[in-house]
C-alpha cells in the first residue's frame, strides 16, 4: 500500500508544478492565440527536422561509407520511436499535466539534436535520432490536445489549420535549408538547427501556455488506477520495427534472403498480440473504446493516409528528377510545390469553398483532389522540375483541405478527458504514414527503378486516396 501512496503525492506534486501564465496574458481575450502559437513553434521543428534530415542522406552516406538502406534508418529510428511512445505519452500528459510534458519535450529534442550534430558514427547519430524522438513524441502527444482544448470550438478548425500551416511550413523550408546547410557548412548543422528553435519553444510554453489544470489543483481520476501497458507498448514497437525492416530488407539492407519472410511474419504476430493485448489491459496504450468507435477509426485512417500521401511524394521526387539530370537545388525548388500548397490550403484554402460545407465535405474535397494531382503526376510522360510542380501544387492543396478538416472531425469524437491520448493516437497514425511515405518509395525505385516505380506508386497513391473519400462519408 505504500508504494501507490508514494506514486499518489508524487504524481499531486507534478500535478501542481505547472505554472500559471502571468495574469496580464491571461486575461487577454486573445491569450488563446498565443498558445496554439507556441505549439506551432513545436510543430515547425517537428517537420523541419522530417524534411531536413532527408536532404541529408547522400552527406551521411559519403561521411559514414554507408549503404542508403542503412542510411535510412536515421530517419526510420525516429519515427518507430514516436509510434511506440506517442500514446503512452498522451495518457502520461492526462494524469502529469501537458504542459509539464510538452515543455520537457523541447528540452529533450534540443538536446538529443546537439548529440546528434556531434555523433562520430552512424549507429551513434541513430541512438540520437531515437532520443530526439522521445522528444518529438511529447511534444506531439500534446499538441493537437492543447490547441483543441485551448481554442473557443468557433475557432478548432482555423486553429488545426494554422497548426497544419506550421507542420507545412517546416517541411517547405527543409529541403533548401537542408541544401543550403550540406552546400556551405556541414550535416551537423542539420540538427544544431533545432537547438535554438528548441530552446525558443520552452521560453515561449513557461509564459505563453495554460496550465492544464485551471485551478491548481491534482486532477484525482481513477485513471491512476491499474499498471502501465508496458507489454503493449513493446507489442506496437516490435510489430511496426519488424514490418519497417522487412521493407528496408527488400530494399537493399543487407539482411539475409529470407529475412523479409521472418520479419512479416512476426509483425503479424505482434500485432495479433497487441490486439488482445488491449483487449484485457487495465490501462491500453491503444484504447479500443476509441479505436472501435467508427467515426474516430475512420480518422485516424484518414490521417494514415493523408501522411502517406504528403511524405511518399516528398521521397520519391527527387529520386525521379535526379534520374533524369536535375540538380538537387532546383528539384528542392519544385518539390517545394507540394508543402508550399498545403500550407495555403491549411490556412485560407477553406475560404473557397461553401462556408455550409461540413468538415466531412471538406474532407471529400480534399482527398479528390489530392488524388487528382497524383492521377496527373503519374501520367507525365517524362516528369521535368516544372512540370512535376504543378501536380505536386494540386497534390498538396487537397491534402491542405483535407487533414485540419479531419483532425478537427477526430478530436470533437474523443472525449475532453481522453484528449491527450486521442492526441497521441491521431499523431501515431501521422508517424506511421510518414514512416510508409518513407519507406514505400525506396521500396519502389530499389524493385523496379525510379521512373517505372515511382509511376506505380503514384498510382497506388491515387487509389488510397479515393479510399479516403469513402471514409470521410463514415
Amino acid at each position: 500500500m505504500a508504494e501507490p501512496a508514494v506514486a499518489s503525492r508524487l504524481l499531486d506534486t507534478l500535478q501542481r508544478a505547472e505554472r500559471p501564465r502571468p495574469r496580464p496574458v491571461a486575461r487577454w481575450p486573445h491569450a488563446h492565440w498565443l498558445a496554439v502559437g507556441t505549439v506551432c513553434l513545436g510543430a515547425f521543428l517537428g517537420q523541419l527536422t522530417a524534411s531536413v534530415t532527408s536532404l541529408v542522406f547522400p552527406a551521411l552516406e559519403g561521411h559514414f561509407d554507408a549503404s542508403f538502406a542503412a542510411v535510412e534508418w536515421v530517419s526510420l529510428a525516429y519515427l518507430l520511436v514516436l509510434v511506440a511512445l506517442l500514446a503512452p505519452v498522451g495518457r502520461l500528459s492526462d494524469l502529469v499535466g501537458r504542459k509539464t510534458v510538452y515543455l520537457g519535450g523541447f528540452g529533450v529534442f534540443a538536446a538529443a539534436s546537439l548529440g546528434a550534430g556531434l555523433a562520430g558514427n552512424l549507429g551513434v547519430l541513430i541512438a540520437c535520432r531515437a532520443v530526439q524522438a522521445v522528444g518529438g513524441a511529447m511534444m506531439q502527444a500534446n499538441s493537437v490536445a492543447l490547441v483543441a482544448r485551448g481554442v473557443p470550438e468557433r475557432a478548432m478548425r482555423t486553429a488545426l489549420g494554422v497548426q497544419a500551416a506550421a507542420q507545412a511550413l517546416g517541411l517547405a523550408l527543409g529541403p533548401t535549408l537542408g541544401g543550403l546547410l550540406v552546400a556551405h557548412a556541414s550535416w551537423r548543422w542539420a540538427f544544431w538547427v533545432n537547438v535554438p528553435i528548441g530552446a525558443l519553444g520552452m521560453l515561449a510554453g513557461w509564459y505563453l501556455l495554460p496550465r492544464t489544470f485551471p485551478d491548481g489543483r491534482p486532477a484525482r481520476t481513477r485513471d491512476r488506477e491499474g499498471r502501465f501497458d508496458l507489454a503493449g507498448l513493446l507489442l506496437l514497437a516490435g510489430a511496426s520495427t519488424a514490418l519497417l525492416l522487412a521493407l528496408s530488407a527488400a530494399s537493399g539492407l543487407p539482411l539475409p534472403g529470407w529475412a523479409v519472410a521472418a520479419l512479416l511474419a512476426a509483425s503479424a504476430a505482434a500485432t495479433l498480440a497487441l490486439v488482445r493485448q488491449e483487449r484485457r489491459a487495465d490501462r491500453p496504450i491503444v484504447p479500443p473504446g476509441l479505436v472501435n468507435t467508427p467515426g474516430i477509426r475512420a480518422g485516424l485512417l484518414v490521417a494514415l493516409i493523408g501522411y502517406l500521401l504528403l511524405f511518399c511524394p516528398l521521397v520519391l521526387e527527387p529520386a525521379v528528377l535526379a534520374g533524369r539530370g536535375t540538380t538537387a537545388a532546383t528539384a528542392g525548388a519544385a518539390i517545394t510545390a507540394l508543402p508550399a500548397a498545403f500550407a495555403l490550403a491549411a490556412t485560407a484554402g477553406g475560404a473557397l469553398l461553401p462556408r455550409r460545407w461540413s468538415d466531412a465535405a471538406r474532407c471529400r474535397c480534399g482527398a479528390l483532389t489530392a488524388a487528382a494531382g497524383l492521377l496527373l503526376l503519374a501520367a507525365l510522360p517524362a516528369p521535368g522540375p516544372w512540370t512535376t510542380a504543378l501536380p505536386l501544387l494540386l497534390t498538396g492543396y487537397g491534402l491542405g483541405l483535407l487533414l485540419p478538416a479531419n483532425n478537427a472531425l477526430v478530436m470533437r469524437a474523443i472525449p475532453a478527458q481522453s484528449s491527450a491520448v486521442g492526441g497521441g493516437l491521431v499523431n501515431m497514425v501521422r508517424s506511421l504514414g510518414t514512416a510508409f511515405g518513407t519507406a514505400l518509395p525506396v521500396l519502389a525505385v530499389h524493385q523496379a527503378g525510379a521512373a517505372a516505380g515511382g509511376r506505380a506508386v503514384l498510382l497506388l497513391l491515387a487509389g488510397v486516396a479515393v479510399l479516403a473519400v469513402r471514409l470521410c462519408r463514415s
